[in-house]
């Protein structure tokens, strides 16, 4: 075997590996697991989040996902800790500690003092028989039947299962606390899941003066005028109080004029689409543009309650956005 071949064969040895870590874990997903996530909910003050070393990297993520799914947390490392910042423990915190050993010396030094403070210990870790499992009020069994690395050595599928299993307790806590895509999106307002359940189509609509406008009973030289000179593709056709009575777009004309050699006599009304799609005021951005792919339409009218033409939204705008569905944030 060359050495690609043996790469290759090495990589799915490893997810092979990691695979079977994290789908053991289901089976001791039980009655301590329950305690644990009913000890999160009733916290309330933080959870402290406490690891050495890889574990600590990975107590570093079960924080953020905490902290991103309304469970206020922080990180504690706890050579820190016992050179002042424990004080950020609170009585009123739940501590949760992070080992694959369950004997971690930094970790272990703690106890006393986090059992003095009266706050109550979770411990997600390899080794049930430790000093760490013996002091938590809740151990959360993530042992492996080997790991990953060749020499049974660098924490890789350890890391893994404490990983997965830190995002369980996220979820169950999130599904336990009722917990909307409206929150979620209060803690994520940067990037494109921000944008996806925060953006409103009102904040990128073409509004004003900018919007072309006819009304129905104009020469129809004068609507193609209008939807030339705004550049949005189509124009409204209102009543004099603003109200939608229809829309005539690029593709309307196209095909109007396969069909008729002499416009002259025609009027906007008489070649509008009566009761286009329309959006509503306050529409979330990233939904119109569902709507938008769905109906195979470019642009679309935004409409108030009283159904007067307030604007208009062009896909590009809202690709532009960062609305796309190939964009990630």
């Amino acid at each position: 075997m060359d050495d690609t071949g043996r790469a290759i064969a090495k990589g799915r040895e490893v997810i092979r590996i990691e695979g079977r870590a994290v789908a053991a874990l289901e089976e001791r997903i039980g009655e301590s697991f329950g305690r644990a996530v009913d000890l999160l909910e009733q916290c309330r003050g933080r959870v402290i989040v406490t690891g050495v070393g890889k574990s600590g990297i990975i107590a570093r993520k079960i924080v953020a996902t905490l902290n991103s799914t309304g469970t206020p947390s922080v990180f504690l490392h706890p050579g820190d800790a016992v050179h002042g910042d424990l004080g950020i423990v609170r009585r009123d915190d739940v501590v949760m500690c992070v080992s694959k050993s369950g004997a971690t010396r930094e970790i272990n030094a703690l106890l006393p003092m986090i059992k003095r403070i009266g706050v109550p210990i979770i411990s997600i870790l390899g080794k049930l028989n430790s000093q760490l499992a013996r002091e938590s009020e809740v151990a959360l069994d993530a042992s492996v039947e080997v790991e990953a690395c060749p020499h049974d050595l660098a924490p890789t599928a350890s890391t893994t299962a404490t990983l997965a299993l830190g995002d369980a307790i996220a979820v169950a806590l999130l599904d336990r606390r009722g917990f909307e895509a409206d929150e979620f999106a209060l803690y994520h307002p940067g990037g494109t899941l921000g944008k996806r359940l925060l953006l409103k189509v009102d904040e990128l609509m073409t509004t004003g003066a900018e919007v072309p406008r006819v009304t129905a009973d104009v020469p129809l030289r004068d609507a193609i005028f209008e939807i030339s000179s705004k550049r949005l593709g189509c124009t409204c056709v209102v009543k004099r109080d603003g109200t939608l009575e229809g829309v005539i777009t690029d593709g309307d004309l196209r095909r109007l004029l396969q069909k008729h050699n002499d416009i002259s006599s025609l009027t906007a009304g008489a070649v509008m689409t009566r009761n286009p799609k329309t959006a509503r005021m306050g529409s979330l951005a990233y939904v119109v543009l569902q709507e938008m792919e769905a109906f195979k339409v470019t642009q679309i009218i935004v409409v108030d309650e009283r159904h007067v033409a307030a604007g208009v939204v062009h896909l590009h705008d809202l690709v532009k956005a960062g609305l796309g569905r190939d964009e990630r944030g």
